[in-house]
């Protein structure tokens, strides 16, 4: 199968990586009295669409599809009614997006895409709609009563930026979204001090840190071999 022949691909240093993650969300599962299966199904899709990414798979965006509607609901449970409809109705179409594009653009007709340099233009664009997008946001939030409504105006900021960079192919999306996952890690542990059974979310967010500070390293390797 294809799935396993991605599999085949990663790097020793991936494979363990990918391996510590697994254990790291499943254990965090296991510790905590209340436990919450989708919780731990949306790590383990979330961890793995990760690795994927960082190769610069279009594996990882599927992935993350899946991922996001299983966190939008887990979201939508504890009133993180930003987080719910960030990842339903903005990363999710941002990863199918941002797979068609990936697909339209390998290096060399490998599996791996190719880098792209955002230009000025584009991140000025960027920018501008990011404001815009937390602006229209803050006040659904706001008026939703959302918990912890300031990280998680943060969070769609962060959010925003992180997919509009993994659509343009820039190796910093990944930058993006470890400042995304540092804002989502402080989320849930305000969500846990509530109800325990969250634990494991902040787990989740704290390996998909390190796998996406490994990402921001991939991808600069990657935009440097694909110049030479």
């Amino acid at each position: 199968m294809e799935f396993i022949k991605n599999f085949k691909n990663l790097t020793k240093f991936e494979l363990i990586l990918w391996i510590i993650s697994l254990s790291v969300v499943t254990l965090s599962f296991m510790l905590v009295p209340d436990k919450d299966i989708l919780s731990l199904t949306a790590s383990i899709i979330g961890v793995t669409a990760l690795i994927f990414v960082s190769k610069g798979y279009v594996l990882g965006q599927v992935l993350t599809v899946v991922f996001s509607v299983f966190y939008g609901i887990i979201s939508f449970f504890f009133s993180y009614y930003g987080e719910m409809i960030t990842y339903l109705f903005m990363t999710s179409p941002m990863a199918i997006m941002s797979a068609i594009e990936w697909y339209k653009n390998p290096y060399k007709k490998t599996k791996i895409v190719k880098v792209n340099i955002a230009t000025k233009k584009e991140i000025t664009v960027m920018l501008i709609l990011s404001i815009i997008v937390t602006g229209i946001f803050y006040f659904i939030l706001k008026a939703l009563w959302n918990a912890n409504l300031f990280f998680s105006t943060i969070s769609i900021t962060t959010s925003f930026i992180a997919s509009y960079l993994t659509y343009l192919r820039s190796p910093y999306y990944a930058l993006a979204y470890s400042m995304n996952d540092i804002v989502l890690i402080i989320l849930w542990i305000l969500a846990s001090i509530e109800n325990i059974s969250y634990v494991p979310m902040i787990f989740c967010f704290a390996m998909f840190l390190i796998n996406d500070l490994y990402g921001f390293y991939n991808w600069r390797k990657m935009m440097k071999k694909q110049a030479e």
